[in-house]
């Protein structure tokens, strides 16, 4: 097709969950002649398939926690979302468990703060908690990730479980949406790449591709992620917010012997990590919620190291040995690396028009985009079409715009 003339009304660059979200949304409401463009050669091969994919509520702002609210909605009710009779994908409401820290008052209060926005919530004493998931340590003490010196345990804490949080894997819902987008006429380019924006008085005119084909359309939405400066750049576009491509770890191992019981999707302040069962429970993962381990900025997304570090997996497997005290973590130790888009202005993403008339931004979601991927879809669909329909966020567009000032943040981590 190298040289063809081609058109569409919108365009919409990465396949990701941002870009098939928004796709299907858009699609499922308007006319529209609707192209997905994406570099890989297949699904999953961005942020969205490296993702943990660990779909919780709890966030600083009431605004995000909304949006996880409305997002998480869709994937719990992801046939009827996606419209499609047999979906592979399947949320696994595994409940999130947020691990005290020995202040047995923030786990009432945001208990209280996440009721009053429709979330359910218990708190749980040490002894809940041993009686739920007595494999876990509700130790309130740090372990030693210098040393991986053991200490005495100490208990006293109060902690805060989301009933209906979970996950979902992420390039079962990615094919999903591919379905979904493709049955409401939507088409899909694998293995291409926007290598150009075409702008006619201040409006998005076209793009032209890596293979030559040039597309005319009136609008083009940026959902690609650790590229997405990229195609800012070649539209002219300054960019004023601090969006880095960052390098994130993930360690894999077997279920260690020993590891009786469920086992919920568990954040630990103390220990730095956070963690959950895949695969039927089979396997555990085990990532970071450090500011420290969300500092390693790419220059080049193209080329990253989409491995595990050997001393990053020491340190959290400590951690998580911590928190899993009669397990034996013994075999084979895996891992990989994907990337973040970090927004390090607030932490959060930026969604809406650009300056560029016809240009839309879903970018810098600093690890939120898989489990914000159909709120964000709905806040562009509802921009572009000026309609609503099932499963859309209330939430105020103005709150991500791309003309926002930073919101402001107690803690700049993957948990603000």
């Amino acid at each position: 097709m190298t040289g063809a003339a081609a058109s569409a009304d919108i365009v919409i660059a990465g396949a990701g969950i941002l870009g098939l979200s928004t796709a299907f949304q858009l699609a499922r409401r308007s006319r529209a002649r609707i192209r997905v463009i994406e570099r890989g050669s297949g699904l999953g091969e961005g942020s969205t398939g490296a993702s943990s994919a660990v779909c919780r509520f709890k966030y600083s702002h009431a605004e995000m926690v909304e949006l996880a609210r409305d997002s998480i909605a869709a994937y719990r009710h992801w046939q009827e979302f996606v419209a499609l009779e047999k979906p592979i994908g399947r949320f696994r409401r595994q409940g999130v468990l947020w691990l005290g820290n020995g202040d047995r008052r923030w786990p009432q209060a945001e208990s209280h703060r996440l009721a009053q926005l429709g979330i359910r919530t218990d708190v749980l004493s040490d002894d809940d908690v041993h009686r739920t998931f007595p494999m876990l340590s509700t130790c309130v003490e740090a372990p030693d990730l210098e040393s991986a010196l053991p200490h005495a345990c100490v208990e006293g804490g109060s902690h805060l479980f989301e009933c209906d949080g979970g996950y979902m894997e992420p390039v079962d819902a990615l094919t999903d949406l591919a379905e979904a987008c493709r049955r409401a006429g939507v088409e899909i380019s694998l293995g291409q790449e926007v290598t150009r924006i075409n702008t006619v008085g201040g409006r998005i005119a076209g793009v032209t591709l890596a293979d030559g084909q040039a597309i005319a359309c009136g609008m083009l939405v940026n959902a690609v992620g650790a590229w997405c400066r990229r195609l800012f750049e070649m539209a002219g576009l300054p960019l004023s917010w601090d969006l880095r491509p960052t390098r994130i770890q993930i360690v894999q191992i077997d279920r260690p012997a020993g590891m009786d019981g469920d086992l919920p999707i568990t954040v630990d302040t103390t220990g730095g990590i956070y963690f959950r069962t895949q695969k039927g429970g089979q396997e555990v993962i085990v990532g970071s919620i450090r500011e420290e381990d969300e500092r390693e900025w790419i220059d080049n997304p193209d080329r990253f190291a989409p491995y595990h570090d050997d001393e990053f997996a020491a340190a959290k497997l400590h951690a998580l040995q911590h928190r899993l005290p009669e397990a034996i973590l013994a075999g084979r130790v895996r891992g990989y690396s994907g990337l973040y888009t970090i927004n390090y202005d607030d932490m959060h993403p930026i969604v809406g028009e650009t300056p560029i008339g016809g240009l839309y931004a879903a970018n810098g979601c600093s690890g939120h985009g898989f489990k914000l991927g159909p709120a964000i879809g709905s806040i562009l669909a509802q921009a572009i079409t000026g309609t609503s329909r099932s499963f859309d966020t209330a939430v105020d567009p103005a709150f991500l715009a791309f003309d926002r000032v930073p919101i402001p943040l107690e803690t700049r981590s993957v948990l603000a």
